[in-house]
């Protein structure tokens, strides 16, 4: 492995042109916001925005991603000159990772684009967990296709980083969970033969059938979303989100060509570390809800076995390991070490019974928090129980919102029991050990994570203050 000095990171950045999609996606902004906190001398960076046009993805570039206040530090460090440096060196491209070069309108935009792009850091994607099918699809597994094709056509080209996540290996995954490759066709359930031309074929026929019948837009959502379950339970996978990105997967591993490829698979991302600042988070993620309700008081159990680790990962150390894996792969020029668990559950595992103790700890510690409640159950110490059902607490006009909740967390809080190997990813943090700057500005280490103290005084804080209190 290539020997890396203080600033590495900013040499190997400096005069990048970088093509990002997804970039109003959680992980993507802190991303972005690292690569132009540590390098602004970037010659350009593409972020593509779903938009009709490019003046809305501008828009919609400064309302949820620059306005936001994970950029408070740029725009202290920057002043009055932080819109010319972004203008100087953002491009909001309006576009559609589901269409054939993104769908842009603009040809001369593209061209110049394929010209000028070395990095493509592939992040859009639709993380709702019983997304309709044709959406999943088009978003998770043919927008990863749109993407390497479009890499494929760039003669600058270094390297093309896909987002994926861990969760591709199904629910049933047991022990060490290696950081293998699927090959293209490849199902969880041995006994079924995936085809990714015949899935697409099956979600346009059952699309014209349901438009046949002149069914309303509700209806159509339903049954394209009940298709999506019913195609990912059939191979194997626990639900539409983890089957699309696995096909995903397939589709970049298998097409890829000559495109020097990295696939990172963070585990359920959570919310800022230490950078930029302790505790920054957009909305109710995964565990997140869990959390939220029981500060409210809404609930005190939810479905989830107090004996399994959950693999939480702070946002920052998944960004600083994308930052690292593409420094590395540019000194190594290897398609060795490709894919990358970014996790917690080898080197620091947190048990769902050590949630339960800290939950209950912040909840005595902070009774202002009382204001939230419903109810009196506040004080309760919560629990996971893995036969928990939605009538347990939950009033009746909230139970159907409920069961969709639960039988979408159930796979992940009760039923899985494996454990992500993370040997590609240690070698990275090998690369960078005891090279001063570097170890520090960029940490994926999990084991700097003290629990206790990052929940009590990091993550739950932030909680309350962005996803319970009005947005930020």
């Amino acid at each position: 492995m290539a020997e890396f000095t203080s600033n590495s990171v900013e040499e190997y950045f400096k005069g990048k042109t970088i093509l990002v999609t997804g970039a109003t996606g959680f992980l993507t902004k802190v991303f972005v916001e690292k690569i132009l906190r540590v390098q602004p001398n970037i010659k350009r960076l593409y972020l593509l925005v779903r938009a009709s046009n490019p003046d809305v993805a501008l828009q919609r570039l400064h309302t949820e991603v620059f306005g936001k206040e994970l950029f408070k530090i740029q725009r202290e460090k920057w002043g009055e000159k932080f819109s010319s440096f972004l203008s100087e060196k953002v491009v909001a491209v309006a576009g559609d990772v589901s269409l054939h070069n993104f769908g842009i309108k603009d040809q001369i935009l593209v061209k110049e684009m394929l010209e000028e792009i070395e990095i493509i850091v592939h992040s859009a994607a639709t993380v709702t967990f019983d997304e309709r099918y044709d959406i999943a699809m088009g978003t998770n597994t043919m927008g990863a296709y749109n993407a390497i094709n479009f890499a494929k056509m760039c003669p600058r080209i270094e390297v093309f980083l896909f987002v994926s996540t861990a969760y591709v290996c199904g629910n049933k995954a047991k022990g060490l969970i290696p950081e293998e490759p699927f090959r293209m066709g490849q199902t969880i359930k041995t006994s079924s033969k995936l085809d990714i031309s015949l899935e697409k074929q099956l979600i346009e026929e059952k699309l014209s059938d349901i438009q046949t019948r002149n069914a309303n837009e509700k209806t159509i959502t339903s049954m394209m979303k009940e298709l999506g379950t019913t195609r990912a339970n059939l191979h194997g996978w626990q639900d539409t989100y983890a089957f699309t990105k696995a096909m995903g997967e397939m589709v970049v591993t298998s097409t890829k060509g000559n495109i020097p490829l990295i696939i990172t698979r963070p585990t359920a991302i959570i919310g800022t570390h230490s950078e930029p600042f302790e505790g920054w988070i957009e909305g109710v993620r995964t565990i997140d809800f869990v959390f939220v309700e029981y500060f409210k008081g809404a609930i005190t159990s939810f479905v989830g076995n107090p004996e399994i680790i959950l693999d939480l990962i702070p946002v920052d150390m998944v960004a600083n390991s994308m930052i690292i894996a593409l420094l590395v792969h540019s000194k190594n020029n290897s398609s060795n070490n490709l894919i990358y668990h970014i996790g917690t559950s080898l080197r620091n595992p947190i048990k769902s019974s050590d949630l339960q103790d800290i939950m209950h700890l912040y909840i005595t510690k902070n009774p202002w928090l009382k204001n939230y409640a419903k109810s009196s159950a506040l004080y309760e110490k919560f629990t996971f129980n893995p036969n928990y059902t939605e009538d347990h607490e939950f009033p009746q006009h909230k139970i159907s919102r409920l069961k969709r909740i639960i039988n979408l967390y159930r796979p992940y809080f009760r039923d899985f029991e494996g454990v992500f190997d993370d040997k590609n990813t240690e070698k990275l943090r090998m690369a960078i050990k005891g090279v001063g700057s570097v170890e520090r500005e960029f940490n994926l280490d999990p084991k700097s994570i003290d629990w206790k103290d990052y929940l009590m005084n990091v993550h739950f804080p932030g909680l309350v203050k962005y996803s319970m209190q009005p947005k930020m």
